[in-house]
């Protein structure tokens, strides 16, 4: 008998062992039939893969309704988020997470028109903010020069994966977040103890160059190569060897733009999107 070739953009066996360990146990096989979680992931990873809507799952992933049910499901329960984490202290234990150096970075995404429109739900009547700006800083999405657009904002490890990341509306600035996303992504040891969460290294481009940022390192004994701005006084050493090598953080945005649900924002609420980008790391560290 000759099998059919396997689905292109799906799990590998190998991919697939490493993460059924981490899945919820599968439902049993009594009453109405469960979606298998192999193929209901492959479901989900068709659609991160190609950004198609959830009406056009093929149907040999099962009912798109299921598929999608339980995307959002377990990201309402916190399930990617745990995986992802989980895949990360693996990695550390086997000592294949980089904490000699972390890049940082940001990249603005086009919002696709079907991202806006997220219910407003609560709002706070003194923001000086209209109702839809309120709107649009909850779900992390603004104007900038690229027109309607998110921003992710990633600190990947040396080797170049995902090691955290948060959204922004399109137009802010990577200083405003960069204390949030280095407090973040902490990893927990294996052998117990405080969780990890400091590199020895930070790198980013001139963007990152600020007094603030550069105590704030510098009280965390957290070294750093940032090029300093052309209108900055003050001047020191700077290691370009190491600067060099930043294209990581950019190689790793690339990976992850793969995806094209990534590469363009569908999702109307942030956190969806969220739980998007999460996927596409878990995918990236299996």
């Amino acid at each position: 008998m000759i099998l059919p070739p396997p689905q292109r953009g799906n799990l590998t066996n190998a991919q697939w062992q490493r993460l059924q360990a981490l899945l919820p146990a599968q439902k049993p096989s009594v009453g109405r039939p469960n979606n298998d979680h192999r193929t209901t992931i492959n479901g989900i990873l068709w659609i991160l893969r190609t950004g198609a809507p959830w009406r056009d799952l093929p149907a040999r992933y099962g009912a798109w309704e299921t598929v999608s049910g339980r995307f959002y499901r377990w990201r309402r329960s916190g399930i990617w988020d745990r995986i992802l984490q989980t895949l990360q202290q693996q990695a550390d234990a086997n000592g294949k997470l980089n904490w000699e150096v972390h890049h940082i970075d940001g990249s603005v995404i086009r919002a696709h028109q079907h991202s806006a429109g997220a219910k407003r739900g609560a709002l706070d009547s003194e923001s000086l903010l209209s109702e839809i700006e309120q709107v649009q800083q909850r779900e992390a999405l603004g104007r900038s020069k690229g027109g309607f657009s998110t921003k992710i904002h990633l600190r990947c490890d040396g080797n170049g994966l995902p090691i955290t990341f948060l959204l922004t509306v399109g137009e802010r600035h990577e200083t405003v977040v960069f204390e949030q996303l280095m407090e973040q992504g902490a990893v927990k040891r294996t052998t117990g103890g405080r969780p990890r969460i400091r590199p020895h290294r930070i790198v980013g481009d001139k963007g990152y160059s600020s007094g603030a940022i550069r105590r704030y390192l510098r009280r965390r004994g957290i070294r750093l190569t940032i090029p300093r701005k052309d209108n900055e006084k003050h001047r020191g050493k700077f290691d370009k060897s190491i600067y060099r090598a930043r294209n990581v953080v950019e190689r790793c945005f690339n990976r992850l733009k793969q995806f094209r649900r990534i590469a363009t924002r569908y999702e109307k609420k942030a956190e969806n999107y969220l739980a998007m980008l999460t996927l596409a790391s878990i995918h990236l560290w299996l």
